[in-house]
């Protein structure tokens, strides 16, 4: 079921790939370095207002989707969430663009902003929706929509970057429009599945209980990701900070979109076998979920720092290349200890639904980060930011990992972490090996060195059965051949 589930959100995960590494193609040429470094400070500050306004209600709902469907109280359940939302929107939305227009910024940052208030409330519904529609694991359905609004907004982003003067505005304008499009098509469908139903205060305080320690867990997690954005800014500048997250952007996405493709998969399916009473298939499945994450993580981030300077030609503008290369493979190590913590570590807190835990595994590792970076910076630039950054992570992971076992004993699962490792070993020696000439063309380099580095962990995956991959594949061919023999017979 996890594979299938999987396999169905694929479409999806291809388009968070092609709008996040075409975004950092793309605005890395069209922007400036300190445009750049705008957006993704601006950007930052969305993320962090909406774990903080909206999260906890989107976080509660697919939490106790599956509960509230079994007691049949769905209707009640959607509406207290959609009612709540409405106001909590109305009110950020008025105090939003008030300290906008009264705030002494100036006019480029004001229309950042507010073309990035703008979406991030309208994508409220859309994303509350969404997860409903997760929870219930309509797979289709999700993707579809999710599909659109990636790809969309991408693509309208880049084109009103391009053609108007909005600039760093621009991908946030484009994200508006792909949202108002969706919405039209999705929410009045979700909305009728809470026709009839009675917003309860009650259960709001239940939502606020259960979500609120998430919220501010995540937006912990976020500034230990990116609060050294607004810490580069204050001491170097905005131009560095739009090297620094170009570097960044393109060793963490693909690792990030990884993560969360493997994560939203099995998170629901973990979800329902607890709340119907097994939490020993809970555990099974978290499990196989851990060796699906290794699987796609290891060699991504293994891969993505092996061919640092060629990916960094390649994925950036001739501004950005140079800070970007130096930076991409310890990015690669930080980002995997991150998903590992976020996507797998993370979820004995909401399992066991101890969200108030999770505020303190991650506050220290988040004001450790921030101290580090005002240390390093100063003397090794950018360089001392990944330092703070990978020991931060570390820290994360250890806390949580030992903690949360506390509250739901998670399987840890050492032996296929490290079948992993080795094969992304042997994978490495293969690319090294390789004798790929100085004067060769970077986007040649990457592609020879990317396909002998699937190959060759391809054959090591195989060998050492990572992730079940034989079993699997092995039963499908007998499956398939049994099938084409019954057929001829």
């Amino acid at each position: 079921m996890l594979w299938r589930h999987l396999i169905g959100y694929l479409p999806l995960n291809i388009a968070q790939a092609v709008a996040g590494f075409g975004g950092i193609f793309l605005l890395t040429r069209l922007l400036t370095p300190e445009q750049f470094g705008l957006y993704s400070l601006v950007f930052s500050i969305v993320v962090i207002s909406h774990s903080l306004c909206f999260t906890w209600i989107e976080a509660a709902v697919a939490r106790s989707y599956a509960r509230a469907e079994a007691d049949q109280r769905l209707a009640d359940h959607l509406a207290t969430a959609f009612h709540f939302l409405t106001i909590g929107v109305l009110i950020v939305g008025f105090l939003g663009f008030t300290a906008i227009l009264l705030l002494p910024f100036s006019t480029e940052l004001q229309t950042v902003l507010g073309f990035a208030l703008a979406s991030m409330l309208l994508r409220s519904f859309f994303i509350l929706s969404q997860e409903a529609r997760k929870a219930a694991r309509e797979v289709a359905r999700y993707s579809i929509m999710e599909f659109f609004s990636v790809m969309a907004g991408f693509g309208l982003g880049i084109a009103i970057v391009y053609a108007t003067p909005l600039k760093a505005a621009g991908p946030f304008a484009g994200v508006l429009v792909a949202t108002v499009i969706a919405l039209l098509f999705d929410l009045p469908k979700m909305l009728y599945r809470a026709k009839g139903g009675k917003a309860s205060f009650t259960e709001l305080k239940q939502f606020f209980s259960y979500g609120m320690p998430l919220s501010l867990s995540l937006i912990l997690s976020y500034v230990l990701q990116a609060g050294d954005r607004f810490v580069i800014s204050a001491l170097l500048g905005n131009g560095q900070v739009g090297i620094y997250a170009a570097g960044y952007g393109t060793a963490n996405r693909g690792l990030d979109i990884l993560f969360v493709w493997a994560g939203m998969a099995a998170g629901p399916l973990l979800i329902a076998a607890l709340e119907l009473g097994n939490a020993q298939k809970a555990k099974d499945m978290a499990r196989k979920a851990f060796a699906i994450m290794a699987l796609l993580t290891f060699p991504a981030a293994t891969g993505i720092a092996l061919v640092a300077t060629p990916l960094a030609n390649v994925m950036t503008g001739p501004e950005f290349r140079e800070g970007a290369a130096a930076i991409i493979p310890w990015i690669t190590l930080a980002g995997l200890m991150n998903g590992i913590t976020t996507y797998y570590l993370v979820v004995a807190f909401t399992l066991s639904k101890r969200t108030v835990a999770m505020v303190w595994v991650t506050a220290a590792p988040a004001v450790l980060n921030i101290a580090l970076n005002f240390m390093l910076l100063p003397v090794l630039g950018l360089i001392g930011a990944v330092i703070a950054t990978i020991i931060a992570y570390a820290l994360g992971m250890v806390m949580t990992a030992f903690i949360g076992r506390k509250y739901f004993e998670l399987p840890l699962p050492f032996a296929e972490a490290i079948k992993n490792g080795l094969a992304c070993g042997v994978m490495a020696i293969a690319v090294l090996l390789l004798p790929v000439p100085e004067t060769m063309p970077d986007f040649v380099k990457l592609l020879i060195m990317a396909g002998v580095g699937v190959l060759v962990y391809g054959g090591a995956a195989w060998l050492l059965n990572l992730a079940e991959c034989r079993e699997i594949l092995v039963q499908k061919l007998l499956k398939r051949s049994g099938i084409a023999a019954e057929i001829k017979g």
